[in-house]
């Protein structure tokens, strides 16, 4: 049998069972692509990171993301959940401040930042930011999100954002209606894929968490995902997209702290920059806890 060791990371809190649940395989590189989406499937996570060898000296590791049915381009829970990994449980703390994957999307670096020797926070700096425009009717898209038309902030665009992966980006008055959502799941579905976005993603800035600048929820049956609890790339996305669409004024560096994963009784917290540039730079990041490690055994 071949051996390989997993991890269960909760990302975006620092209390065991909330937050977002991703996997992780540090060592990868003995794996066949086919062993990586049974891994997927078997710890039945919305993501599981595989870490391999980077055969390039600007990068410390090559990262791939699948969930239970699909390879993602990118995933951003996940990428704070190995980097927290790799600071903790393998050291990395303690040699360096930065950690830079490489991708599918291109190099992500990943801050860290360290209080009397403990690590606080992950933060990982997304690829620049792009929206784009959809044909679809503001009222098929509210139905299909599961919200009534007036619910739907129209101050703002209903668009598709990127910072590594698509997503349709849905403003909403208020978190109790984002609370109230309940999508057409198999429609929006269709949707997505139509659209190659990976997630439909609700926000507003009216909430009611205390402290928070922004609520969202966030829908992926594209990619397997019915509901994501906590979300590093949709929420980057948001930011580029708030950026970009104006909503957050460039000539300000932003700091943004957004709630997710109360429906799911999973809440979480991301800590979200905006810093101005020929495009806005995103940064994203949050705490972890490694809440199960274990050795899975594959046939040889």
């Amino acid at each position: 049998m071949k051996n390989i060791q997993v991890y269960h990371v909760d990302a975006f809190t620092n209390v065991p069972f909330r937050g977002n649940p991703a996997g992780v395989v540090p060592e990868a590189d003995r794996l066949t692509e086919e062993e990586m989406k049974n891994i997927a499937k078997e710890l039945n996570l919305s993501e599981t990171a595989f870490l391999f060898s980077s055969n390039q000296s600007e990068h410390d590791f090559r990262v791939r993301y699948f969930t239970p049915t699909d390879e993602m381009d990118f995933c951003g829970h996940a990428t704070v959940g190995l980097s927290w990994l790799l600071a903790t449980t393998y050291g990395w703390q303690d040699k360096t401040k930065q950690i830079r994957l490489e991708t599918n999307i291109g190099t992500v670096p990943v801050e860290l930042a360290t209080e009397n020797q403990n690590l606080t926070a992950v933060t990982m700096t997304q690829v620049p930011p792009k929206v784009k425009d959809i044909q679809t009717d503001p009222g098929e898209i509210a139905r299909l999100a599961g919200i009534s038309p007036e619910a739907l902030d129209q101050r703002y665009p209903i668009k598709l954002a990127y910072t590594g992966n698509w997503h349709l980006i849905v403003p909403v008055k208020s978190q109790k209606e984002i609370d109230a959502a309940r999508p057409q799941i198999e429609e929006l579905k269709t949707l997505n894929q139509i659209q190659k976005a990976s997630t439909t993603h609700l926000f507003t800035f009216n909430t009611t968490e205390p402290g928070y600048d922004l609520y969202t929820r966030d829908f992926g049956p594209a990619v397997g995902i019915q509901e994501d609890p906590v979300t590093g790339s949709a929420n980057g996305a948001l930011a580029g997209y708030l950026a970009m669409e104006g909503i957050l004024p460039l000539q300000h560096r932003h700091q943004l702290k957004i709630a997710q994963g109360h429906t799911m009784g999973r809440p979480g917290t991301l800590f979200v920059t905006v810093t101005k540039g020929n495009k806005p730079v995103i940064q994203v990041g949050g705490s972890a806890v490694i809440t199960i490690s274990g050795t899975l055994r594959l046939p040889e």
